[in-house]
């Protein structure tokens, strides 16, 4: 089988060389590209019927040794990288063409048509990073406004409870305490749910905080108001729910604010001062009284029997729900100290970083 040349059309862009080399059904392709010259070998059915086919070509200028092919039925194409951006007068470095090459007029352009062509894909692109820029800031302006929606709820929320706590304790004194429950249980429990946001917030990236640290936070409070209180009617007259509600209700009226304003990109400095202070003193005290609430709670679960797991008859006939708190009041304290610890690492980089800025 004889080796022969096949016909091969070229156009160009200021930054690659396209070639299409007319090969029916190219098997065995071999392209090299070496010293700014390319050599094409392969077998197929060309102007001359199948037999083997190759060619060579010197350019006029440098070009990136690596080059990508693609073989379809028809035809073969290859586009090469130049190595410097520039529009070239010819593809050759001999100035007289070879007479197996031929311009792409399919795909051929005049230079003032190429830099049109540039600007037209700039501004495209420029177009597409400012879409993407103003998509991104909707995003965030909606993210923004969904979480300053939120945090005012909860400081509504919150803020009633804390204030019906104190005028209830002023005009009934120390009878209020004993009918907390019925009183606050309803507005508790809507803002406890809602609370759940704030873990799905720090799971997806919403907010830039721990997910430990808010899990914690969460399904401590909500154990402690579904379980102990909302599950035992004995529990209801306790004098530790006022005690539990007021110290939560009081630790969220300057957190919830706080969160709210920074929406906005507001801060004022004694809310800022209140809200990373003020848990020091009312973290240990929320976490003390639902210990209290758990401990006085194991005695009824145990004679109510209320959620006893069952067991196998080997075992015994069930494991109380009083263990299981037994167990839970130690995890307690060991999430009061994670908590502890992230917080005052909240305050110490918070107001660390204020003293840099003021410096």
């Amino acid at each position: 089988m004889q080796t022969l040349t096949p016909h091969v059309y070229w156009a160009q862009r200021h930054k690659e060389i396209n070639l299409r080399v007319e090969l029916i059904d190219a098997q065995n392709i071999n392209i090299k590209v070496q010293d700014d010259v390319l050599t094409f070998r392969a077998q197929g059915h060309g102007a001359k019927g199948e037999n083997n086919y190759e060619f060579s070509l010197a350019f006029l200028m440098p070009v990136k040794p690596e080059c990508v092919h693609r073989s379809i039925q028809r035809q073969v194409n290859i586009t090469l990288k130049k190595k410097q951006r520039s529009w070239w007068d010819r593809l050759t470095l001999e100035a007289r063409k070879p007479i197996f090459l031929t311009p792409d007029f399919d795909r051929w352009i005049d230079e003032s048509d190429a830099e049109r062509e540039i600007c037209e894909k700039e501004e495209r692109k420029t177009r597409l990073q400012r879409d993407s820029v103003n998509s991104e800031i909707s995003f965030v302006s909606l993210t923004k406004g969904l979480l300053f929606m939120y945090n005012l709820v909860q400081f509504l929320g919150f803020s009633w409870i804390f204030a019906n706590l104190t005028v209830r304790l002023f005009i009934l004194g120390q009878d209020s305490v004993y009918d907390t429950f019925h009183a606050i249980s309803d507005v508790m429990f809507f803002c406890q749910i809602l609370a759940a946001v704030e873990v799905l917030n720090a799971a997806f990236g919403v907010v830039k905080t721990g997910i430990i640290p808010t899990l914690i936070q969460v399904v401590g409070r909500n154990f402690i108001l579904f379980i102990i209180f909302g599950s035992v009617e004995q529990m209801h007259n306790k004098p530790v729910v006022f005690f539990v509600f007021y110290s939560w209700s009081a630790i969220e009226i300057f957190r919830y604010p706080f969160y709210m304003l920074g929406c906005i990109d507001t801060e004022w400095k004694m809310l800022t001062w209140l809200r990373y202070t003020i848990w020091i003193p009312l973290y240990p005290l929320g976490v003390l009284a639902e210990a209290v609430a758990v401990i006085q709670s194991i005695p009824i679960f145990y004679d109510t029997k209320l959620f006893s797991i069952p067991l196998p008859k080997v075992l015994g006939t069930s494991l109380s729900f009083s263990y299981i708190l037994q167990v839970y009041l130690v995890l307690m304290f060991l999430g009061l100290f994670i908590n502890f610890r992230h917080l005052y690492k909240q305050r110490k980089r918070r107001f660390r970083t204020k003293k840099r800025k003021a410096n």
